[in-house]
């Protein structure tokens, strides 16, 4: 949307650009999801090694996204974001090059590991501003009785992100399976380019940031840790998937480096879109007719049934069913987890309950892709769907049992 100024010039208006944000940081961040597994085989680097690319990245998000959160209060929202987007946009050009002279020989197998690990460690470091920034960002432009619907919006952007990522990265890895990596750098620039001059500080020095013991009361609370605990490990068994499933195709269907990516891309594009169209349609009625500790049971079996049907996939049209499946099951867990969450504390104490989800989900995307990897190498090529079905399947026995805390903690309060 653009605003008109005093002079007549148009103006982006900053809510839009906050959504270019977050669209163009996880659209270049999922365009890897197709191209890791074969660059990691073209690389000589094993599946475990390529597991802790994404660990390291999620540790790194664990770790500095509070810190980041907590320096936009004191240097102002626009400088940490766009601190974020640059060192994307570098930590990905550094891993292309790289990735690049180790592919032409330059660089032996044990160094470009341990030179792409840095590069990774760097870009989970600063990327981690980017997230937390944009929906302070976003919380400062809008009152409070429209706060939800803003953030639904990055959650929107966040969405569509992951939809098409995939999708183009399996397309540019016909140029070179390092080419979704310089894309990725490029588009991180950009977007700094953008914010730098469409983006307001948004920031009041007025503005109080509350310490206590908010963060304490929070966890006090036995329902909510419950909650955080089930979004960590239906996270984990969900990574896993994705950190596999490139290796898992490519080994059953027993296809080129580039037709895996193309393959992959385009079933992570069907598993987006499936979600992304149950959580715009389905989710409102549902979320309105089924009580939040059904919604979580009936996303944890779809999930579970996905993974097993996936298990025993052996042609790229069951894989994509089976993929399609699992998304619908995701599109269902997600939402219903945050609203749970939100509606189960007091309105000075969303801030906290949103950064506790967001490190839950983060230790799921740190361990699921080490325990995938391993499990694929180590144990059997299904071995990483089967272990995250049985794993689904007694998180969803554990939600019917608990089911009436969690229908007192998530009743709205009136």
């Amino acid at each position: 949307m653009m605003l008109p100024t005093p002079s007549g010039t148009p103006k982006v208006s900053p809510k839009a650009t906050l959504f270019f944000t977050i669209f163009t940081a996880m659209l270049g961040l999922s365009v890897l999801f197709p191209v890791i597994a074969p660059l990691a085989r073209q690389l000589g680097l094993s599946e475990s090694q390529a597991g802790w690319f994404s660990a390291v990245y999620s540790l790194m998000q664990l770790v500095f996204a509070p810190f980041w959160g907590q320096q936009s209060e004191r240097w102002g929202r626009k400088p940490v974001l766009l601190l974020g987007l640059v060192g994307f946009a570098l930590s990905f050009g550094l891993f292309g090059l790289v990735a690049q002279l180790g592919l032409r020989g330059v660089l032996g197998g044990g160094l470009v590991f341990a030179l792409l690990l840095a590069c990774r460690l760097l870009g989970g470091l600063l990327s981690s501003a980017t997230l937390p920034t944009a929906q302070a960002m976003m919380a400062d432009l809008t009152p409070r009785e429209a706060r939800a619907s803003a953030m639904g919006l990055i959650g929107a952007a966040f969405g569509l992100g992951v939809v098409f990522g995939p999708a183009l990265g399996g397309l540019l890895s016909g140029v070179g399976l390092v080419a979704p990596v310089f894309f990725s750098a490029g588009l991180g620039l950009l977007t700094a380019v953008v914010g730098f001059f469409t983006l307001p500080e948004t920031l009041r020095r007025d503005q109080a940031s509350p310490q206590g013991q908010t963060g304490r009361a929070v966890l006090q609370a036995a329902p909510v840790r419950m909650l955080l605990l089930l979004g960590a490990l239906s996270t984990l068994a969900s990574v896993a998937m994705e950190q596999t499933i490139g290796f898992y195709v490519q080994d059953t269907l027993h296809l080129s480096t580039t037709a895996t990516a193309r393959t992959v891309g385009s079933m992570l594009a069907l598993f987006g879109i499936v979600a992304a169209l149950v959580q715009g349609g389905a989710m409102r009625r549902l979320g309105r007719a089924i009580p939040p500790a059904h919604l979580l049971a009936l996303g944890l079996g779809t999930m579970g049934a996905g993974m097993g049907a996936l298990s025993l996939a052996a042609s790229a049209w069951t894989m994509a069913l089976a993929l399609a499946v699992i998304g619908v099951g995701s599109a269902l867990l997600s939402p219903t987890l945050s609203a749970a969450l939100s509606l189960s504390v007091g309105e000075r104490q969303q801030g906290a309950v949103a950064g506790f989800n967001a490190s839950a989900l983060a230790l799921g995307r740190m361990a699921g892709p080490l325990l995938g990897t391993a499990l694929y190498q180590r144990v059997g090529h299904a071995a990483p769907y089967w272990v995250s079905g049985s794993l689904l399947a007694a998180l969803l026995a554990w939600v019917w049992m608990i089911r009436p805390q969690i229908r007192a903690v998530a009743a709205p309060q009136v």
